[in-house]
């Protein structure tokens, strides 16, 4: 069944629909909030509450957008919403909470020290990320990391595609000028 027949069936109180629309993006959304928020819960919290504006708002979707845009730009919305309540851009990347499970799962094929040298990898490049302004952070989140064109990325911000574009190369070029730091690790 496509997006848009869920949608259909949504609007008409299907609510099996709706179970099958928030399966199909929940890990996406999630995703997409964690990469902005840099905290799981929050995410967590995040996740949840765009599928409750989702439902919301469910009888006002005209359609003029696919329904991945729609719902990511939603997601962009109530993770924007939350950095306001931070009243900061600055994001910590510290977990002290050791019962917390590991966001990363390592291979058990491959060798300790490649683990270890990936796990650092991808460390540096989250720290380098949160280091971003939101926007540029935005961009590259939707971009890079999950794949959104241009067109959709523009879409889920309301920007010209002229303006993604421009941010997500200033975003890159910030983000190459913070890993050069580390060129131990990047070579």
């Amino acid at each position: 069944m496509t997006d848009n027949e869920l949608v259909a069936k949504i609007k008409k109180g299907d609510m099996s629909a709706f179970d099958e629309l928030v399966a199909a993006y929940n890990r996406r959304v999630a995703n997409i909030a964690y990469s902005l928020l840099s905290d799981r819960e929050d995410a967590l919290d995040a996740a949840q509450e765009v599928f409750v504006r989702v439902y919301k708002s469910v009888g006002s979707f005209r359609g003029e957008s696919t329904v991945s845009t729609w719902i990511y730009r939603i997601t962009k919305n109530v993770c924007t919403d939350i950095l306001r309540k931070r009243r900061t851009s600055v994001i910590s990347l510290d977990n002290d909470d050791e019962d917390e499970p590991k966001t990363e799962i390592a291979d058990e094929s491959t060798a300790p020290e490649q683990v270890a040298e990936r796990n650092a990898r991808i460390f540096a490049v989250r720290a380098a990320i949160a280091q971003l302004d939101v926007n540029m952070r935005t961009v590259i989140t939707l971009c890079d990391i999950n794949g959104l064109s241009y067109e959709e990325t523009a879409s889920v911000l309301k920007c010209p595609i002229g303006t993604v574009k421009s941010r997500l190369y200033r975003a890159r070029e910030a983000l190459r000028k913070i890993l050069s730091e580390n060129k131990e690790l990047f070579t």
